[in-house]
């Protein structure tokens, strides 16, 4: 169960897609490209920026953007980059009919579960050989990835960790977190039989977006959701059936629950009702604003437990330029300079958004808080779904069969073998 400050971060493309959407998908890309279609950048100009950039931007991502951007336009001194904030419901819409009218921005930031559908649609520039990556996350720069090409840079980060009351933890014999599965659930039984809680932890019974919660454990479990070439989904095998078993267990132990009301994990933590659950990084500044100063020193967090791996999902968000946009040069300047750990560091400042560049990581603003520099270790192992374009429809059909798993007794074999069946059903778009 989550809060609508989960809605701000599900920013790996939110949305389910609408008809519209569906029939631009489905389209796809003409095999054959006219001579007077845009080309793809290949390099970078050395010069400064130059002209007026247009950009759109997301939530308050898009509000604070131009507070962002200004250093740059005093760095290119010749550039006017202007910034339209989008209300994140509004977005995938204003895209897809911009791709149709070919009326889209030079640049803007893209939710990660988007790329594949919009580089399906032939609208997103390859990114050029003058951008560096090698200084992201590996998880968050394969979000860029469709197929083998990249397309723009990550530009924030988000993982999930387990919050834990630490107060709590030590009146249940907990004094050292746990690193893998066993530990995992031993933890949440002391946290019901010595330190009173309700339930151990608080896991997503299905519904929206639980898969962020789910394929973890899958992932762990040596699951893919695809075979290499993306072309087929391989939900229904046996690492997916351990992951699910893991999961279904909390439920059926009676350590998670699906009677808990939605959108109150904040405050089940502070009452000690529900001492666990799994969530990002934003949801350490809810729960100290609910519980105030007594709570704030007993919130601790944690890696996901590991079995084979300790893998956890990474979302966030990437920074686009598109093919037919007016001034792509220096639109690629701009994310060129997005990427700069100084800017990455000053963006978290004016943001609290995680840099996607490791090196930022060192600035203190973010190495001195007692929880931030966890979620940078889990994200050395984090992972998104394969951008593949018919992703949203994908997890829909994974969020209603894990629902029926815990909820309704579901076995993970059916389980499986019933999200297998759908995401065959609808494609992965390729």
């Amino acid at each position: 169960m989550y809060t609508q400050n989960m809605r701000r971060r599900l920013v790996i493309g939110g949305a389910a897609l609408t008809a519209t959407a569906l029939a631009l998908t489905g389209c796809g890309r003409s095999e054959d490209t006219p001579e007077s279609a845009p080309q793809a950048t290949t390099s970078i100009g050395d010069g400064p920026a130059t002209g007026e950039l247009t950009v759109w931007a997301m939530g308050t991502e898009g509000e604070n953007l131009p507070k962002l951007t200004k250093s740059f336009e005093q760095a290119n001194p010749g550039v006017k980059v202007k910034v339209t904030p989008i209300p994140w419901d509004a977005a995938h819409n204003k895209f897809t009919t911009a791709i149709t009218a070919q009326s889209l921005p030079d640049a803007a930031m893209v939710g990660t579960t988007w790329m594949g559908e919009f580089a399906d649609l032939g609208a997103l520039d390859p990114t050029p050989a003058g951008i560096d990556t090698s200084g992201f996350f590996e998880g968050a720069n394969e979000t860029t990835k469709v197929g083998e090409t990249s397309y723009g840079v990550p530009w924030y980060v988000e993982t999930r960790l387990v919050f834990y009351r630490k107060d709590l933890a030590a009146k249940a014999g907990i004094t050292t977190p746990p690193t893998d599965w066993d530990g995992l659930k031993a933890m949440a039984k002391a946290m019901q039989e010595k330190a009173g809680a309700k339930y151990g932890i608080n896991l997503q019974p299905g519904g929206s977006g639980s898969w962020q919660t789910v394929m973890p454990f899958a992932w762990s479990a040596g699951a893919e959701i695809t075979g290499e070439d993306q072309k087929e989904f391989t939900f229904d095998t046996p690492e997916m059936q351990e992951g699910l078993k893991y999961y279904q267990s909390f439920f059926t132990e009676k350590l998670a629950g699906i009677d808990l009301p939605p959108n109150q994990t904040e405050a089940q933590f502070v009452s000690g009702q529900v001492p666990m659950f799994i969530s990002g990084p934003w949801m350490a500044g809810s729960i100290a604003k609910l519980g105030g100063d007594k709570i704030k020193p007993n919130i601790g967090v944690f890696q996901l437990p590991k079995n084979k791996t300790a893998t956890s999902f990474v979302g966030g968000s990437n920074f686009v330029v598109f093919k037919n946009g007016k001034n792509k040069d220096s639109a690629w300047k701009l994310v060129k300079w997005l990427s700069d750990a100084k800017t990455q560091a000053e963006w978290f400042k004016l943001s609290t958004d995680l840099p996607a560049v490791k090196s930022a990581w060192e600035d203190p603003s973010i190495s001195s808080d007692p929880l931030l520099p966890v979620f940078g270790k889990q994200l050395e192992d984090a992972k998104a779904p394969p951008a593949i374009v018919n992703w949203e429809q994908v997890a829909t059909a994974f969020d209603a069969e894990v629902e029926k798993m815990a909820k309704a007794g579901q076995s993970p074999a059916d389980t499986a073998k019933a999200i297998q069946t759908k995401a065959a059903s609808i494609g992965t778009g390729s």
